[in-house]
Formats: structure tokens, sequence, C-alpha cells
């Protein structure tokens, strides 16, 4: 696959302001989490009056997820079809007002009508942003862009996480505000963010450029299923865990599962494009899996607060190489006229492992206990990391037509 550039000066430069803006948007979708995972014990207790308020608890965390995996797929049909710009500027202007809603939501289904919204919102606006990169960069430059945002959003997490944890302390309602953090990033997304014509927009040509690689595809929206099957353990059963050991202080567990994600962002900035080059496609799922299976089977034998905060930390080298590839190799398989819907498609497969993660831990936690599903999930990642490994000895991955995919 080359790369033909187009005529001098169509192609709007991506300059450090546009960039950063890009940067910033990206960072709301772990936002939508991330930040009020501190807050779910004392929401729990909160609403402990309301049926089923253990698993409903967790969903608040986790219910944006369905709603993403269920629009992303429609947000990326209306990107190819009628533009980028739109639909990101409702669905940031949505995600702040649906976040806040928490502030001042007065009953546990009214903070769950609040985070569906927040869902269709971060739909809009991963698709879009996704698209918007493929449209902006190309090749290595698209690559070292995705490990930066991989980071980026990472760094992200580790700020939400533990700001969450220090709000949590004062009021489980007070995270919530951070989700104002969008309406100020929506005049920056207006000034700096413009879509490129169609004639402007950097071309990936190929013999078969319209040829769409269905199973390649299909392996990498499975895997971003499994990630986010296995990581959403994390902020949705951790903080439990580290209450059985003693752990109670909620920016205690923000710190705890922030480390994953500071471990996550060195890891995308400095050693995913150098394992990326010596282990090949394949390669680094078996790699990522390895790592992330052994920081479960860390988190599930751990006493204490600093083993916890080791063990996320292994989980997050292996996270934080896997993000950036999952999001370049979809992109660069995708033909141009397909970037929104591959996008959506990624998106919905990741979110929806995000869903169903509480809904799978806990029964799991019922019949195993916190730490019987923490090694049940690493023993998941332990197969995956076997099924990469036997690709990566074979030329399974390797095509004539998509030198992406070649070592």
């Amino acid at each position: 696959m080359s790369f033909v550039p187009p005529p001098a000066g169509e192609v709007p430069p991506v300059s450090p302001l546009r960039r950063a803006t890009l940067l910033c948007l990206a960072a709301l979708t772990i936002m939508s989490g991330a930040t009020i995972a501190p807050s779910l014990p004392a929401l729990q207790a909160h609403f402990a009056n309301h049926a089923d308020n253990q698993l409903l608890s967790r969903l608040v965390l986790t219910l944006p997820a369905l709603f993403i995996a269920l629009c992303a797929p429609v947000a990326g049909a209306i990107c190819d079809r009628f533009g980028r710009m739109g639909i990101l500027m409702v669905s940031v202007l949505l995600y702040g007002l649906a976040g806040l809603s928490g502030l001042v939501a007065d009953s546990l289904s009214a903070v769950l009508a609040g985070r569906a919204l927040l869902g269709v919102s971060v739909a809009g606006i991963m698709t879009s942003i996704t698209a918007l990169v493929g449209d902006y960069f190309s090749g290595r430059e698209r690559e070292k862009y995705m490990s930066q945002q991989s980071a980026f959003v990472s760094f992200g997490g580790v700020l939400f996480l533990i700001g969450g944890g220090w709000l949590a302390d004062l009021h489980w309602r007070a995270p919530f505000a951070i989700y104002g953090v969008a309406l100020i990033l929506l005049p920056a997304a207006l000034l700096y963010l413009k879509a490129p014509t169609h004639k402007a927009r950097a071309v990936e040509v190929s013999p078969s450029s319209d040829t769409v690689p269905y199973l390649l595809l299909g392996t990498i929206f499975a895997t971003g299923l499994l990630n986010s099957l296995t990581f959403y353990l994390i902020p949705t059963q951790l903080p439990f865990l580290l209450r059985e050991i003693g752990v109670e202080q909620p920016s205690l567990t923000g710190l705890a599962i922030a480390g994953g994600n500071l471990m996550g962002a060195l890891s995308s900035l400095f050693l995913y494009h150098r394992i990326r080059a010596k282990l090949g496609f394949a390669g680094v799922f078996a790699f990522c899996f390895i790592f992330m299976a052994s920081g479960m089977f860390l988190i599930s034998s751990a006493n204490a607060l600093t083993a916890i905060l080791a063990a996320t930390c292994v989980f997050g080298v292996g996270m934080g190489s896997l993000m950036p590839h999952l999001f370049s190799g979809a992109i660069q398989l995708a033909p141009q006229k397909m970037r929104g819907r591959i996008s959506g498609g990624l998106t919905a497969s990741i979110f929806t492992g995000q869903f169903l993660s509480p809904l799978a831990s806990q029964p799991s936690s019922h019949y195993l206990g916190l730490s019987g599903c923490f090694a049940a999930a690493g023993l998941l990642l332990l197969l995956a990391a076997s099924a990469a490994l036997a690709a990566a000895l074979r030329p399974l991955f390797s095509s004539p037509s998509r030198p992406i995919l070649r070592q």
C-alpha cells in the first residue's frame, strides 16, 4: 500500500492546536466511566433501598457502553453519509449536559437515564474523531498519532481517576462535575477542527483498496470486545476487592486503578512501536494478552494495596500497547468511503465488552469470589494469548495487498 499525497495546500494542516483538540476530545471517552468509578461503593450505599442496587450501581459505570455499542454503527453511517463535524458538535454538547445530570439526579433511575444519554454522545464523539484521524493522517504518521492518542487517553484516565477519587471523598456526586469539561472543549472544536473535502483527504491506494478484509476486521473487533470485557473488571470490581482487604478510601481506590492507566500511557508512547516492528501484527496481540493475563493473576492473589497497584501496572503494559494497535489496524484496513462505519464497528465492539463485563463478572464473583473472578479473567486472556502466539508463528495475517499486517 502506497501513499499518494494530494496536491499541495489542499489538505488542512494538522496544526498543534488541531492535534491538541483531537487528543482532548478523545480523552472524553475514558471520562465516561473512569471518573465516577471511585464513587461506586458510596453511590450503592446511597441507593441501598433500591431493588437490585448492587447490580444497578455497577451499571451506572457501564450503561453508557450499551448505548455506545448500539449507537456507534449508526454514528459511523452518519459520518460517512453527512460528514464528521455536525455529529461531533452535537455529541460534545450532549456529553456535557448528560454527564452533569448526575449532580442533580434524585433517583437511581434518573442517574441511569443520564448515563444512557452520555453513551449516545460518546458513540458520536469516538466514531467521528476516529474517522477524522483517518482523514488527517496516513501511514506511519497515523500510527504515531494513534500511540499519542492512546497515551493521552491513559494519562487522562490517571487524572480523572485520581481527581474523581478526591472529589468522591467529599461527596459521591462531586465527580460528575468533571463532565463539564466537554462544554469547555466545544469552542475549541468549532475553531480548530475542519473536515477536509473529499478531494483534499489523504488517499491510500492499493490494487484492492475497495476490498474489505472482513476476517481480519472481525479479529480486531473480537479482540476489542475481549479487552474491554476483562479490563472493566478493574473499575467495576476492584473497588469492592479493595474493601475486602481493608482499603476503603475512594481516593486510594482511584490511585490503584490509575496505576494501570499510567503504565498504559507509557507503554503506548515508548513500547508499542518497538514491539510492532519486532513481533508483527499477531505477535503484538500475544505480547499484550500475556501481560494482561499476568496482571489479572496478580490481582487475584494480592492482599495489599501496593500489590494491587503493581498488578494493575503489569496489566497496563499490555493494555497500553493493545489499544493503538487495534485502532491503527482497523483504520488502515478501512477503505476511505467506509472509514466511519468501520470506526463505528470497532467502537461498538469495545463498548459491548464494557457493558457485558459487570453482567458476566457479578455472577462469577458470587460463585468464585472477587479474587476468583480476576483469576478467571486471567485464564481467558491466557487462552487468547496462546491463540495469538500460534497465529504469530504462521503467516496467517500476512497479505501481499495489506502490508500493514506484515512484520
